[in-house]
């Protein structure tokens, strides 16, 4: 964590500290683990998973004007929220990673005061409001992710513990 940092490289590296907890509630559990529903509307690790990476899309790629990949699936119908049969565990890590890659890339490039405009909003947004909008997204679902670590092995925490 960049203690002393500027605004863009802190705000990159809290994202970056939240995402990195995400893939570390994934960490030793198996393929029904990972998808299992853990809440009454089905949320499960890996569609948290998922819908992290079609929203770093959205936000970072799509919003500022850049080439994203096509999806597989449709968001807007909810498909980003669960993983379906024939998608695997390595797809949607790897759909994740790529997702970031290419989101560090806007970061990288951008200044924070750069404007986008996101489809379907009838409104702009800065470089700096996506990058806030998306720590507290991903932060918000790493808790769902840590309530549900737990429920599955008892896991809790930001870090495994060692």
């Amino acid at each position: 964590m960049p203690y002393a940092g500027g605004e863009k490289e802190t705000l990159h590296a809290s994202l970056n500290r939240v995402r990195d907890a995400v893939l570390w509630k994934l960490e030793g559990l198996d393929d029904e683990q990972l998808r299992r529903p853990m809440t009454p509307s089905g949320t499960s690790l890996l569609g948290l998973v998922k819908h992290l990476a079609s929203v770093e899309y959205g936000w970072f790629v799509e919003t500022f004007g850049r080439e994203a990949e096509p999806l597989w699936f449709d968001p807007y119908k909810g498909e980003d929220m669960s993983a379906a049969e024939g998608e695997t565990t390595e797809q949607i890590v790897a759909f994740y990673g790529r997702a970031r890659a290419a989101a560090d890339r806007t970061i990288t490039e951008l200044p924070l005061d750069a404007v986008g405009s996101p489809s379907w909003r009838d409104h702009t947004v800065t470089l700096r409001w996506v990058l806030v909008h998306m720590f507290v997204e991903t932060a918000r679902h790493a808790g769902h992710m840590d309530v549900a670590r737990e429920l599955i092995d008892g896991a809790t925490g930001e870090y495994p513990r060692v």
